[in-house]
């Protein structure tokens, strides 16, 4: 039984919400498709996947455990009317997760866009000094970064933009120590280090890893080299973190919850979990523990839950 990192996928970034209707909404208008729904009345909760999926996608039509990219959104229910319940975006403390990213063809246009439906911005384009990135909020509160595929000045005359260009791009989260972290997620996960934005003034550091084709070696000014790409993650590491015993980031699945996980699919789970269990992981739930069989869950440095499923079209396993 064998196992190769290099067919692995970043599959998807699962992430809490209040109302599934406001959030398919939000998600749709940001170009995604519905493109998988799991029910489970019997725990009382559901699963929303949302995916670029046009013909212009990345993973155009394909099966849902084949794809990098993709939003989970758990719904537990009963929270759409609780007046009361908010979730942690990860932004204030406890801190930890940071955002999602989609990167557009036209930022000017796409933000416009945003902007005209009456969605709330966290940074505008033209707010502080980085012109060239926004977020958006969902409606959680959670941020929605927004980058260009192209530079400004190439776009900044035009006001079409087409979603369907668009890309699930990356998912962000802070780390403690960028050493043991980058460790972890190249040795043990398979992913290979794609890029490196060092900002010494600012006192912090972020490294984009994934799976699949290396990074351009170039882009353009204000153009980030993997913004074509989809499904990366983006570990955000703040100058000094690391020197302190007593420091540690919020894993969004204690008290108060929001990010819950993200998602690597692999070759062949079996193998695979065979071949963390070498590694030494920190386990939250082997294949083994509880009733559900076809998921694991493995730990990351900063006790991150990274799920661990099959890729159905390389193997059929559980036929969600």
């Amino acid at each position: 039984m064998a196992t190769d990192p290099t067919k692995y996928k970043l599959n998807h970034s699962m992430i809490r919400v209040k109302d599934p209707k406001r959030s398919v909404e939000f998600y749709e208008f940001l170009g995604m498709k519905l493109i998988n729904q799991i029910k489970n009345p019997d725990a009382n909760f559901d699963l929303y996947f949302l995916a670029y999926d046009s013909p212009k996608a990345v993973s155009h039509g394909n099966q849902w455990t084949d794809r990098e990219g993709i939003v989970e959104l758990t719904h537990n229910y009963g929270t759409e009317n609780d007046p009361d319940y908010k979730i942690a975006n990860g932004n204030t403390d406890p801190r930890g997760f940071g955002h999602l990213a989609i990167s557009v063809d036209n930022i000017q246009a796409a933000c416009q866009r945003i902007e005209d439906a009456g969605y709330k911005f966290q940074k505008k384009l033209s707010d502080g000094k980085m012109r060239h990135i926004a977020f958006v909020l969902d409606p959680d509160g959670y941020w929605v970064e927004v980058v260009p595929q192209k530079p400004l000045e190439q776009t900044e005359n035009s006001k079409e933009t087409d979603p369907s260009t668009y890309r699930m791009n990356h998912t962000m989260i802070r780390i403690k120590d960028p050493g043991v972290s980058l460790n972890f997620y190249k040795d043990v996960m398979g992913m290979q280090l794609k890029r490196t934005s060092e900002s010494k003034n600012g006192g912090f550091n972020l490294y984009f890893l994934g799976y699949g084709a290396p990074a351009a070696d170039s882009a353009p000014d204000g153009v980030s080299p993997t913004a074509d790409q989809e499904g990366l993650l983006e570990l955000t590491w703040n100058y000094g973190t690391e020197k302190d015993p007593n420091f540690k980031y919020h894993d969004g699945n204690a008290q108060p919850q929001g990010f819950g996980h993200i998602c690597v699919a692999v070759d062949d789970l079996d193998a695979a979990c065979a071949r963390f269990e070498e590694k030494k992981v920190n386990w939250k739930k082997r294949l083994t523990d509880g009733r559900m069989k076809n998921i694991a869950f493995v730990l990351d440095p900063d006790g991150y839950w990274i799920e661990v499923v099959q890729n159905e079209k390389l193997k059929t396993r559980a036929n969600w």
